[in-house]
């Protein structure tokens, strides 16, 4: 009796390793339709030599590539003795014909790991494909900028590298990015260029400049620029190479005096929480004004000693929770070291589900 298509489909989706959907393959037509998709919907490519296999299998098999709905890439060759082994000649080759042929991908994360050439955005000329969430840790050139333009429907990226250009600026005739909402970008000025007439929502960037006159300036054109965005503002993750309590406040309060009349912010940091209590309260009465904020991110590096005990934290969350109840979670920063505390039906415990690099795309 032959088996229906979802049967077929159920079966597969309970098979544990990707060795047994291979052997399934060989089980019957119908059961490698099946396998094969579960192996190339979402592809992991670590290793030179296995990044280099699989790429030109992708190329030369249209069934399998067309099959590809996520793809990373990581630029490390851990299966090398030679830690420092040169990417090899046929490396970069191979990513291009690949990604020519995945017509369908949506999600695509190009990471590189070590000191490597990131002006390799070359690959992506000739690709027809449209993605929803691309990482990426390309260098920012002519390549990578025209590749952007021609994705109506990216609305998640992450940007390492970017240089100020004129054309990223939207128009009537060829928005860049048009859909773009969620934007993670190393450089603020990134931020800067992107957030008007788009709809973002969701941002993580760091100050470019260290000089407080700089940094005032660098905070002042961010915030207006993101005040230009086609949508009200849900998320914005600053961080800082110094952080102190006199310029946090600064932060805080440019925020709300742009953002507290409209605010739809649920998530905001980092922010420096003060010792002293008189600094606190005023920095409390700041924050309270952000009448929807869910979640705030607390830097108490100075705090000596320091209050990462579980009963500290209980503290200090119900302490902020006077002023600003809507806060559901707080995310504490000692030394580069994050805890989340969650406070669900008043009971205020230690998150250890919860990824505190990711909560400002959830919250």
């Amino acid at each position: 009796m032959e088996l229906s298509q979802e049967a077929h489909h159920l079966i597969v989706r309970y098979v544990g390793t990707r060795r047994d959907l291979v052997n399934l393959c060989r089980v019957s037509k119908r059961f490698q339709q099946e396998a094969e998709k579960a192996l190339y919907d979402t592809l992991h490519l670590r290793g030179h030599s296995r990044t280099i296999e699989i790429c030109q299998l992708l190329a030369s098999t249209p069934r399998l590539s067309s099959l590809v709905d996520a793809l990373s890439i990581f630029v490390v060759d851990d299966g090398s003795d030679d830690e420092d082994a040169p990417v090899p000649d046929d490396y970069w080759d191979s990513i291009a014909g690949a990604l020519q042929h995945t017509t369908r991908l949506r999600f695509l994360s190009v990471y590189f790991e070590q000191a490597e050439d990131t002006s390799q955005a070359w690959v992506l000329n000739q690709c027809t494909f449209q993605l929803q969430t691309f990482h990426c840790d390309f260098e920012w050139d002519d390549h990578l900028l025209t590749f952007l333009h021609s994705q109506s429907n990216l609305t998640d990226l992450h940007l390492a590298d970017y240089r100020s250009n004129a054309s990223t600026a939207p128009s009537n005739d060829m928005p860049l990015l048009p859909k773009l909402s969620i934007l993670e970008c190393t450089f603020s000025e990134a931020a800067m260029a992107l957030s008007p007439g788009r709809p973002i929502t969701r941002v993580k960037t760091c100050f470019s400049h260290s000089q407080i006159d700089e940094k005032r300036t660098e905070l002042h054109d961010l915030l207006t620029k993101l005040r230009q965005s086609r949508r009200s503002l849900r998320a914005l993750d600053m961080a800082d190479e110094a952080y102190t309590e006199e310029f946090s406040l600064e932060l805080l309060t440019s925020m709300v005096e742009m953002f507290s009349h409209s605010s739809n912010l649920r998530y905001f940091g980092t922010l420096v929480l003060p010792v002293e209590t008189k600094q606190r309260l005023e920095f409390y009465a700041t924050l309270m004004r952000l009448h929807r904020l869910q979640c705030v991110e607390l830097e108490v590096s100075e705090w000596d000693p320091p209050p990462m005990t579980p009963a500290a934290l209980r503290a200090l969350t119900f302490e902020l929770r006077i002023y600003c109840p809507t806060v559901s979670r707080v995310i504490f920063v000692y030394d580069f070291d994050r805890v989340v505390m969650k406070v669900t039906n008043n009971i205020c415990v230690l998150d250890h589900e919860a990824s505190a690099d990711i909560l400002w795309r959830e919250v």
